[in-house]
């Protein structure tokens, strides 16, 4: 493939874009983890504990970085660079103005890379695959709108990726991305925090994800990021899990890594915000 970024032959294996924290503090307030928090992250503690993701990950995956940029404290959440699907990419478009600084490095490391990427109308927030999933057990992309992304991403999307989107209306402040509330895992499984959601969402997912595979969890945990994770070869990094949620996870087939990340919680974010997939591929016939 054109854009694969790893010095290994091309193959299945994933590629993970992320963004080192040389920058990262919490400078203002965009989200309701960030108040009260403005310049109280602990920088050392947070690269210790962004290294140790990192370090976690590379069991499993190669990861690749992009240079972070003086004056943007949150590229470090490299999940909002964009959605990338097969060899294209929709590069963000950040709602708040505080972001919009990051969108020309993502979209030049994009180019350097050789995505083809795709054109997106200025005036439509996006924020990438914060807002953007894909699942795992069938052809759909979970798209999330009413905070961060626009309520037309999800029609936007299927026009640009040919692929089904069913869109979700987030509804609690604190989940203001869908990937801090839903997670799609290996296998079709998905794990949610159904109070993210308004009514008609949760029936939605409901109806789309059978029964057995419906991993539901509790405020408690969801407060925690649970669903914030980054799912490799049935490993599962977040940052914490109550044993409960670990041993429904290890009912279904997966092993949870718990890699504490506090400071980055502190600015809403958690190891799903860290990380970009960069070989999501359709491994699904459209029929």
């Amino acid at each position: 493939m054109s854009h694969q970024v790893s010095s290994q032959p091309a193959s299945s294996r994933q590629s993970i874009l992320m963004c080192a924290p040389d920058y990262f503090g919490i400078d203002y307030v965009i989200n309701p983890w960030m108040e009260g928090n403005c310049g109280k992250s602990d920088h050392a503690l947070a690269v210790e504990q962004w290294s140790g993701l990192k370090r976690a990950l590379e069991t499993q995956t190669d990861v690749v970085l992009i240079s972070p940029q003086p004056g943007l404290p949150d590229q470090v959440f490299t999940a909002n660079a964009g959605m990338v699907l097969e060899e294209k990419v929709v590069v963000s478009r950040f709602k708040a103005p505080e972001r919009q600084g990051e969108e020309p490095f993502f979209h030049d490391w994009f180019a350097q890379h050789d995505f083809d990427i795709a054109a997106w109308p200025a005036d439509v927030s996006f924020e990438g695959a914060g807002d953007a999933l894909l699942d795992r057990g069938q052809p759909v992309l979970w798209v999330g709108y009413g905070f961060r992304s626009a309520r037309t991403t999800p029609s936007l999307l299927e026009k640009t990726f040919h692929r089904r989107t069913i869109g979700l209306q987030l509804v609690d402040p604190r989940f203001y991305h869908l990937d801090t509330c839903l997670c799609p895992l290996e296998g079709g499984y998905v794990m949610y925090f159904p109070g993210a959601f308004d009514a008609a969402g949760q029936r939605t997912i409901a109806d789309t994800v059978p029964a057995e595979k419906l991993i539901e969890v509790d405020a408690s945990d969801a407060e925690q990021f649970c669903c914030n994770a980054v799912d490799l070869n049935r490993q599962v990094f977040m940052n914490g899990a109550s044993e409960a949620l670990q041993a429904r996870l290890r009912e279904a087939g997966f092993t949870p890594g718990i890699t504490p990340l506090s400071e980055f919680m502190k600015a809403g974010g958690s190891a799903k915000c860290l990380t970009l997939k960069l070989r999501e591929e359709l491994i699904f016939s459209a029929n």
